[in-house]
């Protein structure tokens, strides 16, 4: 019989222990018999040279587990800001996580990110409060910073004794009589969440640790309250408590039974022997050695070569993945991470944590290396689809969009050492994007030389700021056929990837007013080739402007520093409103452009000698002011040259060609 399975992931800010607390997990359950470290490069999630040196994770790490006649597959994720698609992919495949905080900072930037998303998937979560050894340790006053800043109740299950010392230790708060604030708060939490238990209160009746207890496990599962342990992961106290809370309080994965295939990659691998390797969650249906399937993301069928599953940090071979399992598949080509196998409808929504505004070209130290660089970054995007690999061949341009510096050394690393390219990169660039200024139609017709005929007006109209794009069509299929309709459709996306600044249009309502197709000179491709040069002319007439990215921020700090900080924020083109104060605390909030933004966190942890918390999220974008912004010149063939544009779409002008 199948042993229950439950897959968990351990999430934090970057430096709070979750790696080593994972090494913990796999220590007491014997999973492995030696115990790794981070600090000496050699925990078992840590599987990469860059990761080893630096004490931090990079790539979201698998390993397994069993625990009480129970499997525990467990997801070890990065904690570093740029590295969150790592994070946003993981969300998609765990049933419940745990967040792990450190007593001394706190709740950090990051943590309020990472549980803004687990509460949109509505994911249970565990807290563990690690480090309450160190100085500095403060268990209640983080509590505190949980209930406040993430707005959640907790229930605190294990608490902490000596904070800062090293005799710290942890004590069960619900196995004894002994009364106690953290307590009496918890028990608040969840009367608040439970009516039949509150009623049975307000009438004076017994209530027993034990009934308290049988009732979190319920209010966890629907998200009502939050239960809190506390330890030393490095020290092995708090981990066995924590290691019975999962069992406890997290569901056991629950197969949906269904034919029909399911399955999300989360992760890709490169591997020695095996090649790519996918990590799948299978949502319904199953995957075996040697089938078939079909890619829905793109739109293809790829065989699988072989199935893996980990059993305590090793594979087993050859193995059906069923609902619920999380497994690894080997020889899909073509296949990223990110794609979806089989029917969308089971995967939940991938979660944004951070979207990357800022761009960078890679550039080979050897003139020689550039076509393996080439295939280097292609392989990579495959990896994570975030890069957005563009290779514009005609510039001899390789570009990727990223997050930040720490992303940039680490793509510099992986080339280096895994693909033996040595590169630099450029400075990061702001990603701006562009949209119609007003109304305008967008004529074209394709008919010379023949055989060919594809003729188009497109009502090109402003949309809402970030709506993205709008397509629809009015034209009856008497005049274009459905199969030429559904190619136009198709090309849109690629017709606005560069506009007449330069760069991607958005934010507008595209229309297919009129057309004609021909029963005997038109081919699907003729609306393929027409449709940019239409949509460009449309663009032409109407004139674009300039949107850039905008992040909001919230800082808080000590009030005497209020000035110093809006008046940095005034110079940066930021809008914030009316500062909170709690105490000789304050807190302000406002929105502020990423070309300005760069350096924020530097020059305000200067001027306020780093007393000051800055949390940064991506907020959306804005028309950028006359002034500002770059103006980029079109790369590759532009559709508005018509001629040049056709003779390279034939075939006959291959020097500009551009891959999007």
């Amino acid at each position: 019989m199948k042993k229950p399975t439950i897959n968990i992931g351990i999430l934090a800010h970057v430096d709070a222990g979750k790696t080593t607390l994972t090494e913990h997990f796999l220590y007491n359950s014997g999973a492995i018999r030696t115990l790794g470290s981070v600090d000496k490069g050699s925990a078992n999630t840590d599987s990469l040279d860059l990761e080893k040196e630096r004490g931090i994770s990079i790539k979201a790490a698998m390993t397994s587990f069993e625990w009480k006649n129970t499997k525990i597959n467990l997801i070890d994720t990065p904690g570093h800001v740029d590295f969150s698609s790592e994070v946003e992919r993981a969300l998609c495949v765990v049933d419940a996580a745990i967040l792990v905080i450190s007593a001394v900072e706190g709740v950090q930037a990051h943590t309020l990110n990472i549980w803004d998303s687990l509460q949109e998937l509505k994911i249970p979560t565990l807290i563990f409060i690690n480090k309450i050894d160190r100085q500095g340790a403060d268990t209640e006053n983080t509590i505190t910073q949980i209930e406040q800043e993430l707005k959640a109740k907790p229930v605190v299950i294990y608490g902490s004794k000596n904070d800062g010392l090293t005799n710290a230790t942890i004590e069960s708060i619900f196995n004894n009589s002994n009364k106690s604030t953290l307590k009496e708060q918890s028990i608040e939490h969840i009367l608040d969440s439970e009516e039949e238990l509150l009623e049975r209160y307000l009438n004076s009746e017994s209530i027993t640790n034990n009934d308290y207890l049988k009732v979190i496990r319920k209010l966890t599962l629907k998200n009502k309250i939050t239960p809190i342990y506390t330890g030393i992961a490095k020290n092995n106290i708090g981990i066995t408590e924590l290691l019975d809370g999962i069992l406890d309080y997290f569901p056991k994965a629950k197969p949906k039974i269904s034919k029909v295939l399911s399955a999300y990659v989360f992760k890709l691998e490169h591997h020695k022997t095996y090649g790519t390797m996918a990590y799948v969650k299978v949502f319904s249906g199953a995957l075996n050695s040697k089938s078939t399937v079909y890619n829905h993301t793109q739109e293809i069928e790829t065989k699988i070569n072989q199935t893996k599953q980990l059993h305590l940090t090793k594979h087993i071979d050859n193995v059906t993945l069923l609902p619920g399992d999380i497994g690894i598949i080997t020889g899909v080509l073509g296949t990223k991470s990110g794609d979806i196998l089989g029917n969308p409808e089971a995967i939940p929504k991938l979660p944004q944590l951070h979207i990357p505004v800022l761009t960078v070209q890679v550039i080979p130290e050897n003139n020689a290396d550039y076509n393996a660089l080439t295939e280097a970054l292609q392989q990579l995007d495959r990896e994570d689809a975030s890069l957005n690999f563009k290779w514009f061949k005609a510039e001899k341009e390789l570009q990727l969009l990223l997050m930040g510096q720490m992303q940039i050394e680490v793509l510099e690393h992986i080339l280096k050492e895994r693909f033996s390219i040595p590169t630099t990169f450029t400075d990061p660039e702001v990603v701006y994007k562009e949209t119609i200024s007003k109304k305008a139609e967008g004529y074209i017709r394709y008919w010379m030389p023949k055989p060919c005929w594809a003729i188009m007006t497109f009502l090109i109209e402003p949309g809402a700021l970030n709506s993205g794009v709008i397509y629809n069509s009015i034209v009856s299929q008497n005049d274009i056929h459905i199969k030429y309709q559904n190619e136009i459709e198709r090309t849109i996306p690629k017709a606005l990837a560069q506009g007449i600044l330069g760069w991607e249009v958005t934010d507008v309502k595209i229309t297919l007013i009129k057309g004609e197709d021909h029963n005997v000179h038109s081919r699907p491709g003729d609306f393929n080739l027409a449709t940019p040069m239409g949509i460009m002319q449309g663009l032409k007439a109407g004139g674009t402007h300039l949107l850039e990215p905008l992040l909001s921020f919230e800082i808080k700090a000590n009030e005497a520093l209020l000035g110093k900080i809006t008046s940095e924020l005034s110079t940066r083109r930021a809008t914030f409103m009316t500062p909170q104060f709690t105490g000789d605390v304050f807190s302000l909030k406002g929105t502020i452009p990423v070309a300005t933004s760069l350096d924020l966190s530097i020059k305000l942890n200067a001027v306020t000698s780093g007393k000051i918390r800055l949390r940064l999220q991506f907020y959306g974008y804005n028309t950028c002011p006359k002034d500002e912004g770059v103006i980029k010149a079109y790369k590759g063939v532009n559709p508005l040259d018509n001629a040049q544009w056709i003779l390279h779409r034939r075939g006959a002008y291959k020097a500009n060609e551009r891959i999007i």
